[in-house]
């Protein structure tokens, strides 16, 4: 992918287009917002039910933990898979992994996505432990856990995290892949994310209703980031490299 390619909309602009560049632009804008709505309005939902300790999300919430956490302490495997799916989705390992490909990306002479990519990775983990600080949920609490979880429950850092980070990297390497490697990295990358939030449940260190707001939440960010990533590169003259 090229330095200054729109992450939203396939290629960089050509020449011959029918369509101006304002008017493509314009309409990808329009569709980012239409994105972030429909994924910022069930966090709002998911918040409100929250705070208003609307009872059927309550049942929800605690048969989840109740029913996952007795079949927990009868199966060791799978107790030993969710706990290895959630250290995959810990900070550590995506501030690793993404410190690598920042680098790479700099070391490529594309600064603008090593921007993108540092900021968002980054942001996304901030904007969660803001949410989480005002909201000020507890975690679930349980008789013999398994696992243990420091800071507050809402929205769930590991779900949001696992969107946020999955998506950069269908979103960097995209354009590199082959039809059928998008469709093994979407599945796997799908997979992982659904993966990373059942644990966060089956260890009892989360609310359903926690991993759903990290998936919305996550899905807002990345949506968000993507649109002003492409809003940065339109600002500028198209040119297929950067300068030094």
């Amino acid at each position: 992918m090229s330095a200054d390619q729109d992450l939203i909309g396939g290629t960089a602009p050509v020449a011959n287009s029918t369509v101006p560049a304002d008017t493509r632009f314009s309409i990808r804008s329009v569709l980012a917002l239409v994105s972030l709505a429909l994924v910022a309005i069930p966090f709002g939902l998911l918040l409100f039910f929250v705070q208003d300790r609307w009872p059927p999300l309550r049942a929800i919430d605690e048969g989840a933990r109740d029913d996952l956490h007795r079949f927990a302490l009868d199966h060791n495997a799978f107790t030993t898979v969710m706990k290895a799916l959630s250290t995959a989705g810990s900070a550590p390992v995506y501030v690793a992994v993404f410190a690598v490909i920042t680098g790479w990306l700099l070391y490529q002479r594309k600064p603008r996505l090593a921007t993108f990519t540092a900021v968002t990775e980054a942001g996304g983990a901030v904007l969660n432990e803001v949410v989480k600080t005002i909201v000020h949920r507890a975690r679930p609490t349980v008789a013999d856990p398994v696992a243990h979880a420091s800071g507050l429950s809402f929205p769930s850092g590991h779900a949001q995290s696992a969107v946020v980070a999955y998506s950069l990297l269908l979103l960097l390497f995209w354009h590199g892949l082959t039809p059928v490697w998008r469709r093994v990295a979407t599945t796997a990358a799908a997979a992982m994310v659904l993966g990373i939030g059942l644990s966060r449940i089956a260890l009892s260190v989360h609310y359903v209703s926690d991993v759903l707001a990290g998936y919305a939440l996550g899905a807002a960010w990345i949506v968000a980031m993507t649109a002003a990533f492409n809003a940065w590169h339109h600002e500028r003259p198209p040119r297929f490299k950067e300068e030094p």
